[in-house]
């Protein structure tokens, strides 16, 4: 039987996954074996810029939080399991996709966004989705668009009438 020792440090783990859930936005647990110590940096470096961090704990400890969460990710908890939590709703999921593509050895397994459960092929569509800053361009470009036809339409007009 574990000592009390033991005992307070999984709990400690299993709280602080609870934590890091209860603030992320979105969450995706991925297997990162085969990428290379500098592959990693590179991955933790690129999550941070976009508000995101990732880390790796035991499955026997995801499975005691998620238990605890009610959270059914119990099938991806297979070999290895790193998992990524951001304060975007998809940053890490496009950060993770655009790596994996990349590198075969990273695959992602499952996600939560917006409290659903999300398996590989949602987090592909996820993935495809412009960033929230791209998302502005197309909308800033569409209404400059529409001021500018609406502007050679009153021009247009004002000319006709002066006629």
């Amino acid at each position: 039987m574990p000592s009390v020792k033991v005992l307070e440090e999984k709990q400690k783990i299993v709280s602080e996954i609870k934590d890091k859930f209860s603030l992320s936005k979105s969450v995706v647990l991925f297997d990162y074996r085969g990428l290379t110590d500098k592959e990693i940096k590179n991955l933790r470096v690129m999550l941070k810029e976009n508000d995101s961090e990732y880390k790796v704990y035991k499955n026997t400890m995801l499975r005691l939080a998620f238990k605890d969460l009610n959270i059914d990710f119990a099938e991806y908890l297979t070999g290895p399991t790193a998992i990524a939590f951001s304060k975007d709703d998809i940053a890490a999921v496009k950060v993770l996709s655009d790596m994996a593509k990349k590198n075969d050895a990273l695959v992602l397994k499952a996600g939560l966004i917006e409290n659903n459960i999300a398996d590989q092929a949602k987090l592909a569509e996820f993935a495809k989705i412009p960033s929230r800053e791209g998302l502005y361009t197309m909308l800033a470009s569409g209404m400059i668009g529409i001021i500018k036809d609406l502007s050679i339409a009153l021009n247009l007009y004002a000319e006709q009438k002066e006629n």
